[in-house]
């Protein structure tokens, strides 16, 4: 990742803005990442997705992702790529009927040492149920695949499946560097509060195969 997409990944906005989150208010991070220094709660959290990160699969070349699945809950969805707003907020996909998940392309892509951030709605609006509607189903040792625009996959094993208010967003443990592939995936959940969800769901994987 280069200096300047790495300021941009760790200084962006979490992703308190999904839809389905209307009326939540964003927020920033306010520390800042060093490359290679895990934080304490992200190697914790995806440390338990395998116990033998150490000998895991190499880690791919940086190849975008086109399409996540996650068998588990059913999920099969193209992946846009999203960037920062103006006003220097994570972008949220756009409310559509035929709802797809985004990857942020200022972190690093699956596969690739670092935590890769994917955001999806939990619900659309007026078109209902968002793609990632179950994603607080998921479960410790469920799979998630990353198809990348070569050609390849990159297979993760779910270590930590977390429902947080969105006030105490883990910003560190969602953006901060990490020393293996690793996976987030993000959504709104928990209680709504007029328009909008109080919380956010947040699942955390590691890479465990590649194909």
């Amino acid at each position: 990742m280069t200096p300047l997409s790495r300021r941009a990944f760790v200084t962006a906005a979490t992703a308190s803005l999904l839809a389905g989150c209307a009326g939540q208010a964003p927020h920033r991070a306010v520390t800042t990442a060093h490359r290679g220094q895990p934080s304490a709660g992200a190697a914790s959290s995806a440390g338990a997705a395998s116990s033998a990160a150490s000998t895991g699969p190499a880690a791919l070349g940086r190849s975008t992702p086109v399409r996540l699945r996650i068998p588990a809950i059913g999920v099969d969805t193209p992946l846009l790529r999203l960037g920062l707003a103006a006003d220097g907020t994570v972008q949220v996909p756009p409310i559509t009927a035929h709802d797809r998940a985004g990857w942020y392309r200022h972190s690093p892509t699956p596969g690739q040492v670092g935590p890769s951030v994917i955001l999806g709605h939990v619900t659309v609006g007026a078109y209902g149920d968002g793609v990632f509607r179950h994603l607080d189903r998921v479960r410790r040792g469920d799979e998630v695949v990353a198809r990348l625009e070569n050609g390849r996959s990159a297979v993760f094993t779910v270590g930590e499946v977390r429902t947080v208010a969105k006030s105490a967003f883990p910003t560190q443990d969602v953006y901060g560097d990490v020393d293996r592939p690793e996976l987030r995936l993000i959504t709104c959940g928990g209680p709504r509060s007029g328009h909008g969800y109080l919380d956010n769901v947040i699942v955390f994987a590691t890479l465990t195969g590649t194909g």
